[in-house]
This record gives C-alpha cells, sequence and structure tokens, in this order.
C-alpha cells in the first residue's frame, strides 16, 4: 500500500502487503490520513447501548454492556453522542474520495443520530440496509417485541458531481439473478469465524462480502475506523482489496491480526 496515505509519524501495529492496522484514537489517526485518499469506509461505532441492562447470550442471562469504547464517558447525553457522530462522521468525509461512500451499521440507540449527523456533514443516503437476523437473542423482559434488526446505512458526498460505484450485475448474481433489495437476511456471526477470538458486535462475513463487492473493486483502498476484531479487513482482503484498520484496543488489534494472518493461510 502507498506510504503516502498515512503520515510518516503514525505508528503502523500491524501490516502486509494489502492491510495496515494502527493503534490509537480515531479522530487523531483520522486526522493524519491523506485528504480524499480512501474509496470506501465502512464503520461500525459504539452503540452506546451499554446500559447495566441484560440480555441473552449462549442461553445464559448477560450483561449488555460491551466495555468502555461503548460508553464514551457520556452517559445519557444526547447532545453530546450526537456531537461525537458528527465529528468522526465529519473527518471521514476529509479522507474520502469525491467517489467515495461510506457505509455505518447501527441499532436503534445510534442510528438515527449517524444519520442525522450524516446530511448535516454532506452526505446523501443512498440506501437503508435494513439486516434482518435469523436467530436474535430472546428478549428477556417480555416488554417489547424482540429485537432482531439492525440497520446499515449506505451514503455517498452530497455532491452532484459525485458518481458512487455500485456493482449491480454481482449483487444480482449473488442473488440468483433477481435484484437484490434493501433486506439482507442472515444468521448471527459463526462460531467458525470468531476462532481467533471474540468482540461483542462482530459482523458476519457475509455482510461485508455483500458491502466490498458492491462498492468496491479489486486493489481500492478500505477504511474502517472501528475495525474491532477486523471482519471488513478479512473480506478486503480476501476480495484483493487494500485495507486501512484503525482501533485503540490492543485486544481486538490482536485479534484482527489473526485474523488476517489466517486468510493468507486459508487462501
Amino acid at each position: 500500500m502507498e506510504e503516502k496515505i498515512i503520515s510518516k509519524s503514525v505508528e503502523i501495529y500491524y501490516e502486509d502487503e494489502k492491510s495496515k492496522l494502527i493503534l490509537g484514537d480515531t479522530f487523531s489517526i483520522l486526522s493524519k490520513i491523506k485528504k480524499e485518499s480512501i474509496d470506501m469506509i465502512f464503520a461500525d461505532p459504539p452503540y452506546f447501548l451499554s446500559n447495566n441492562g441484560i440480555t441473552c447470550s449462549g442461553g445464559k442471562m448477560v450483561s449488555v454492556n460491551k466495555g468502555s469504547w461503548d460508553t464514551l464517558n457520556l452517559g445519557n447525553s444526547v447532545s453530546e453522542k450526537h456531537k461525537f457522530n458528527r465529528k468522526w462522521i465529519k473527518m471521514c468525509k476529509r479522507v474520502l474520495k469525491p467517489n467515495g461512500t461510506i457505509w455505518i451499521s447501527g441499532t436503534m440507540h445510534n442510528i438515527y443520530s449517524i444519520g442525522m449527523a450524516l446530511e448535516q456533514e454532506g452526505f446523501k443516503i443512498i440506501n437503508n440496509i435494513t439486516w434482518q437476523k435469523t436467530n436474535p437473542p430472546p428478549n428477556l423482559a417480555c416488554r417489547c417485541f424482540t429485537h432482531s434488526t439492525e440497520t446499515v446505512l449506505w451514503a455517498k458526498k452530497n455532491d452532484k458531481k459525485s458518481k458512487h460505484l455500485f456493482n449491480y450485475n454481482d449483487m444480482k448474481e449473488m442473488n440468483g439473478g433477481k435484484q437484490m433489495k434493501d433486506v439482507w437476511t442472515g444468521s448471527l456471526t459463526k462460531k467458525s469465524e470468531k476462532s481467533e477470538g471474540k468482540h461483542p458486535t462482530q459482523k458476519p462475513e457475509y455482510l461485508l462480502e455483500r458491502i466490498v463487492i458492491s462498492s468496491t473493486e479489486e486493489n481500492q483502498i478500505i477504511l474502517d475506523p472501528f475495525c474491532g476484531s477486523g471482519t471488513t479487513g478479512v473480506i478486503a482482503k480476501r476480495y484483493g482489496r487494500k485495507f486501512i484498520g484503525i482501533d485503540n484496543e490492543i485486544e481486538y488489534l490482536n485479534i484482527t491480526k489473526k485474523r488476517l494472518e489466517k486468510e493468507d493461510y486459508e487462501g
């Protein structure tokens, strides 16, 4: 990958021929990436759902708290959460190429703020993807409907000159010869995809396959500013794309590193 995209002052935690992992604060690192150098961004930012509640995992009652990265010491301040979303989205816009696109995954806890932030920061939403989970955890409280979906927003810069890439024929082929709709149905992340370690909000590979294949071409650069356990990087590598992943948790970068190395071995 071209070194000139990332400032020389940034220490690379791990790299291979097409991937770079960076340990650090997303805001700090994004400011050191070259303007308009990224083809596509996938972000799975904090959901802000760590509220000391309970949920079900593997048939057991567990805490919904994900970790300090999911709270950011913001408490219940709606304005502070929205300020956080506007800040990182604005910084992503700076590094995104004129024809590039951004995908952002979220739940009801943060997705409405993200949608508003995208529009406020000069993006136009292309699609609102509903990811329907076939095996969601049961609702233990029994006081509302079972939460079985997440939303993925796909957006481009709100500029008449912006011409985003959409590999329509690839998506049609993946969907049995029919136009692919904006509701994607599938299971939660397989155990086999967590063999190198677990992340509480890890996305399944099939979800990122659709995102990467639909909106990028080989050798284009994909950025994940909250890369977690690295599913974006694994799929980018599998399909010949370049990848930059940022995370402030060394534990998760180590999982990503192992998964990228495993992809080399299995490939």
